[in-house]
């Protein structure tokens, strides 16, 4: 299953940053630190092409801080750029985020600063990775509207950070089609997507599939199954949520397995950190997965290209009645 969420707003929002972007000169997105490939909107990046760019590794206690080092170091080889790691979330991870962040931000613009050149920087991301939470603790006081679910933000805000340092916001925005299967479902277990565009137990069946391995002890622990680590990391996605679900009281009567109970516990527990800290992909493997996404749609096109009639033929006749293409001499060489 396709997993794709696209409402209108985000349309306009689109056409908002594409109009404001012309005047900005730093970008900084906000990524989900435990699936920083995948919350990285490629349609952001096309229209902030060429800007300054800061990285933000939001929500670094629940990531795993091995893979949030590699993930850093990923970003920061790329030019143009700076990238960090914090948790937005008052008294968590980073104490001065408005400092790291205008320093980033004036080591890649220099020349802007004080009140003839102020800083102008827009901030954006993916729907639910914590930007209002962010802003509040930049601004230093509940301005943002913050909520635990997708599209909350709904229109562009600006905010001074200081005489010389304007912030713009912007709605949290997908993009119109998610090409990396793998992104839209480590997107909607994060949360980044509108819960009518997916199937809990579907999502929460690939969640564990790709976590049985490298976190079965955290899995273990948490739901406190009978399997030892390595069982665990051995049983495939339907028998881990089966055991799952019966130690979460997701098992009626007759053994019946509540698939849909099991899966929002999984689900919750995952996006509160109640299972610890966990990241779903790894830059090697997201770009694994981007190549596959290009083959697949490459793939794709051929085959609709090969079903396409062929073009009719439009050119003029010569005077003995002989087919010719258009822009040839209609009278054709001379016996």
């Amino acid at each position: 299953m396709a997993i794709q969420w696209f409402p209108g707003h985000m349309n306009l929002t689109r056409k908002a940053i594409e109009a404001r972007v012309k005047d900005i000169d730093v970008f900084i997105e906000l990524l989900d630190a435990r699936l920083p490939g995948s919350s990285a909107n490629p349609m952001l990046a096309e229209l902030t092409a060429g800007r300054p760019t800061v990285k933000v590794l939001n929500k670094q206690d629940l990531a795993d801080p091995e893979r949030t080092d590699i993930w850093l170091a990923h970003y920061n080889a790329q030019p143009g750029t700076q990238a960090f790691a914090l948790s937005a979330n008052p008294g968590v991870g980073e104490k001065k985020p408005v400092q790291r962040l205008r320093d980033s931000c004036f080591e890649l613009a220099p020349l802007r600063g004080g009140m003839v050149k102020p800083m102008r920087v827009l901030i954006g991301g993916v729907p639910n990775v914590g930007k209002s939470t962010l802003i509040n603790s930049l601004v230093g006081r509940k301005t943002a509207k913050t909520g635990d679910e997708a599209g909350v933000t709904r229109h562009e805000q600006r905010f001074v950070l200081a005489d010389d340092f304007y912030l713009y916001d912007t709605p949290g925005m997908l993009w119109p089609r998610i090409n990396v299967e793998r992104s839209g479902f480590n997107l909607a277990v994060s949360g980044a997507v509108g819960k009518n565009a997916y199937d809990e137990p579907e999502v929460a069946l690939e969640f564990l599939h790709y976590v049985a391995k490298p976190y079965a002890a955290l899995l273990k622990a948490r739901y406190k199954l009978a399997q030892t680590v390595d069982e665990v990391a051995s049983l495939t996605d339907e028998q881990l949520l089966e055991a799952i679900a019966g130690k979460v009281q997701a098992v009626g009567k007759g053994g019946h397995v509540d698939w849909q109970k099991a899966a929002e516990r999984v689900i919750t527990d995952l996006r509160t950190g109640a299972l610890g800290r966990i990241t779903l992909e790894l830059p090697d493997e997201f770009a694994e997965w981007q190549a596959l996404a290009v083959e697949a749609d490459e793939a794709r096109d051929a085959r609709k290209a090969a079903r396409k009639p062929p073009k009719k033929r439009t050119g003029k006749r010569d005077r003995r009645g002989r087919q010719t293409d258009d822009g040839d001499n209609a009278a054709g060489p001379a016996d």
